[in-house]
């Protein structure tokens, strides 16, 4: 068959296609596989039981089950849901929304290829535009959501050492307000992959450089305030009319029902109906029919803040203490944890984190190579080729016994290296 070159950006190469098939790729002769790569959150049975008995209301509910199951929603969707968040962030932090302020996905995936096609590329005075992430590593999936690559474009960021062989990444604004064909600024707060939470300051500075040029601002908040709360040091979220906000059901433990949700001005979230009703007629309802009623009686902030934060924070302090245990015999330092499910491992002179991906590949251990997590960097950096990300979410036996192995492989090619 003869295909459009719409089909050249999904026949490349495709860090995210990698993680999704490695979630549930079983190596030949490999008795256990070590699963610390893709990011499915862990099923915490509190928080299942109680989406479980929400879910048993609605089937018991005729009305409540027909709205979800055999009615299509709005454009922008589910009507009670964007309502109920939007009185929600009202109270909780007192920005003017209205449900027309809210624009459902089907997941925050499609809502950022969205997103990136509506300010990135060309323009209609046909001049381009381009998405700019201002510090890097940065999420793998905003990689391939424009038909030219040369309309992403990140910048590298500012290393700093901390004690205990830790580190943090920091932003860098030389030039950033002189860049010409700006179309937006995005960021992920806090940073899948590494866990980094940029500061208030500095999203303020990336906040006034995009209202200068007359951009906006999108904040990935996929794992952010105020669900699912995977943030572990002191920051709040933010949101003005220059500010793109985006947020997702995936994290809190529903990845599967596929709902994304932006909060934004009213001239985008009107054209982002268009494009659901255009793409997909309408999104689907059983993320938002679930939640609804446990954003209006606020049962989800409690959910978040006293179920799911404190699992993770546990997973993270357990996971740190294994890689000093494991990674001894490694130059290894981890991204200071401030967010997030992950750890982000940097293993200086490795010069090939591709290659340790496949060698832990052969002996059961599914990671992430952190070459994959470089969105639109043309310059390059050895440090892209040291890192990667692991998936703390497992049992204690899944997360020791995968850091064992990635110890010992990332130990050979250093030495190798040297």
């Amino acid at each position: 068959m003869q295909f459009s070159n719409f089909v050249r950006i999904f026949n490349a190469h495709s860090g995210a296609k990698e993680l999704m098939e490695d979630m549930s790729c079983n190596p030949p002769g490999i008795d256990t596989v070590y699963r610390l790569g893709g990011g499915n959150p862990a099923i915490i049975p509190e928080v299942a039981e109680r989406f479980r008995a929400e879910l048993a209301k609605i089937a018991s509910d005729a009305g409540r089950f027909d709205q979800m199951a055999s009615i299509y929603s709005e454009p922008l969707g589910d009507a009670p849901f964007r309502e109920a968040l939007a009185d929600f962030l009202r109270d909780e932090y007192g920005w003017p929304l209205t449900a027309k302020n809210i624009a459902l996905t089907p997941g925050s995936q499609l809502g950022f290829y969205f997103l990136f096609n509506l300010f990135g590329g060309v323009g209609p005075d046909g001049k381009r535009r381009r998405i700019i992430i201002p510090l890097c590593p940065e999420y793998i999936g905003y990689k391939g959501l424009l038909a030219n690559e040369e309309d992403i474009a990140s910048r590298r960021s500012v290393i700093r050492k901390l004690p205990d062989r830790q580190f943090k990444y920091g932003l860098s604004m030389d030039g950033l307000e002189d860049v010409e064909d700006m179309g937006a600024i995005v960021v992920s707060r806090p940073t899948n992959p590494t866990g980094n939470v940029i500061s208030e300051g500095e999203l303020a500075r990336l906040d006034e450089v995009a209202r200068a040029r007359k951009v906006p601002l999108i904040v990935d908040n996929a794992y952010g305030l105020p669900f699912p709360g995977m943030i572990y040091v002191d920051a709040a979220p933010k949101w003005n009319e220059n500010t793109i906000l985006t947020m997702s059901l995936s994290k809190i433990g529903l990845p599967a029902l596929r709902t994304g949700i932006v909060v934004a001005n009213e001239e985008v979230t009107e054209i982002l109906g268009r494009i659901n009703a255009l793409t997909q007629l309408a999104v689907g309802a059983a993320g938002a029919a679930l939640l609804a009623p446990l954003l209006e009686n606020r049962e989800l902030l409690r959910i978040a803040r006293e179920m799911i934060k404190p699992f993770y924070q546990r997973k993270i302090s357990e996971a740190i203490g294994f890689c000093h245990e494991a990674l001894a015999a490694c130059d290894y330092y981890i991204h200071k944890p401030e967010g997030s499910m992950f750890l982000w491992l940097w293993f200086p002179g490795l010069n090939d984190n591709r290659a340790l991906y496949r060698r832990l590949k052969a002996r059961g251990v599914m990671i992430l190579s952190g070459s994959e997590f470089f969105p639109g960097l043309r310059e390059p950096w050895s440090h892209s080729r040291e890192c990667i990300r692991i998936n703390v979410c497992g049992d204690a036996g899944m997360v020791s016994g995968g850091l064992r192995i990635i110890g010992e492989e990332a130990a050979r090619l250093q030495a190798r290296a040297a």
